[in-house]
């Protein structure tokens, strides 16, 4: 290679550590402005032409991640998801029912609404109501994160890493709900166990103190056009209607409104996360440019070597290395490469969701109820996460393994 290739994979490798960590000491810089940095340096390297730049964006995966934030931003101001916590403390009249609750609640949300945005909007609601009933919140946001990451592998449109799957493999939306759903659910009931099992003294007694009522506001109007526009959605979904443009659909309904200013929506889009989506697309381009399409021929022969145990595993090592998403997309060519791609594509789905409940550090998912419970006064350490989170990672991916090697 050239020298100034060698420059282009010295940044690219920096870009990659950089995503993997999250910030470089003694800068004020993120995942999205690391990604879109190493990208632009990259192409003024000349590992690419802008053209080639542009044309690496994936841009049905960031026109569904757009749709479905306008789609999850509505229900928010609509009060959808206080409705669903509110209810959930409700209904609960023991620990074990309340748990169970949260999973089934989490898991389900996540599995139509990405993840993410599942828990920024419960985690607030139920440290306050935990609170009032006088329980220890830890286990409960244990269970919220893991269900979330778990529940988020039953569809393509559950979690970033699942979109860019459904987009690169071409797998219909019924098809992975079929092979993935399944597993997503025993996955559920496994977080539930080892939450039990693990924090028994929580779960010992029998019953709640009086539950505390609490008002939920709501915007009628808007939750049922909102309903309406999710439900059209996934009509559109099983009817084989291109998932971005069902997507997108949903969202132009909802942005044909008298009462919710375009603004606000816009400004509550989660524009980083966009940028750090396009943005790695280009860096993972270059490296396929630079480094994989030299290894063509060694890349088959390991796809062709290597059973799904062994993709399973390297995508959970390689998910908590650098992430899931760049994980998904640095794997692309050995999902191609595959003897039964599609087979691949949904063991990396599973694998790469999954692998997210390993660490606290191992989805956006369980940061975001780890910081959100720590400025409410409830720590969720590393250590604390890391005593549920690896059995429950061992346990999920051994079923998915299973049952997706029985279903090939």
């Amino acid at each position: 290679m050239a020298f100034q290739d060698w420059v282009s994979l010295v940044t690219l490798g920096l870009t990659l550590v950089g995503v993997a960590v999250g910030r470089y000491p003694g800068l004020r810089m993120n995942r999205a402005t690391i990604a879109l940095v190493g990208a632009t340096v990259v192409v003024l390297l000349g590992a690419m032409t802008l053209e080639q730049a542009y044309r690496a964006v994936d841009w049905g995966t960031i026109v569904l991640l757009f749709s479905m934030m306008v789609l999850n931003i509505n229900l928010r101001l609509a009060g959808f998801f206080r409705i669903v916590s509110a209810r959930v403390v409700g209904v609960a009249r023991t620990p074990r029912q309340l748990l169970f609750l949260i999973v089934l609640a989490s898991g389900v949300l996540s599995a139509v609404f990405l993840n993410d945005t599942v828990v920024l909007m419960f985690t607030p609601l139920l440290v306050e109501m935990l609170k009032a009933l006088r329980r220890n919140p830890v286990p409960y946001l244990v269970a919220l994160a893991t269900a979330a990451n778990v529940g988020s592998a039953a569809t393509i449109i559950g979690n970033p890493q699942n979109m860019l799957i459904g987009m690169a493999s071409k797998i219909s939306f019924g098809q992975f709900v079929s092979k993935l759903a399944p597993v997503a659910a025993v996955g559920l009931l496994i977080c539930y166990a080892v939450v039990v099992v693990i924090y028994r003294k929580e779960f010992a007694q029998n019953s709640f103190h009086p539950v505390v009522s609490h008002e939920v506001r709501t915007f009628r109007p808007l939750l049922i056009k909102s309903m309406i526009a999710f439900a059209l959605m996934l009509v559109a979904l099983v009817a084989g209607v291109p998932i971005p443009l069902a997507a997108l659909g949903a969202a132009s309904i909802l942005l044909v409104t008298r009462r919710i200013k375009p603004a606000r929506v816009f400004t509550e889009l989660d524009w980083s996360l966009l940028v750090f989506f396009a943005s790695l697309f280009v860096v993972t381009h270059a490296v396929n440019v630079l480094l994989v399409e030299g290894m063509r021929g060694g890349i088959g022969r390991l796809a062709a070597g290597s059973g799904l145990a062994t993709l399973s595993a390297g995508s959970v090592v390689l998910s908590n290395l650098v992430s899931n998403v760049p994980a998904v997309l640095l794997l692309k060519p050995v999902a191609s490469a595959w003897a039964d791609p599609p087979l691949a594509w949904l063991t990396l789905a599973m694998a790469t969701t999954f692998a997210g409940n390993l660490t606290l550090l191992g989805s956006v998912a369980n940061l975001i109820v780890a910081e959100s419970a720590r400025t409410r006064g409830v720590r969720l350490s590393f250590g604390e996460y890391l005593k549920a989170g690896v059995p429950i990672t061992v346990l999920t991916v051994a079923v998915g393994i299973a049952w997706l090697t029985w279903v090939a």
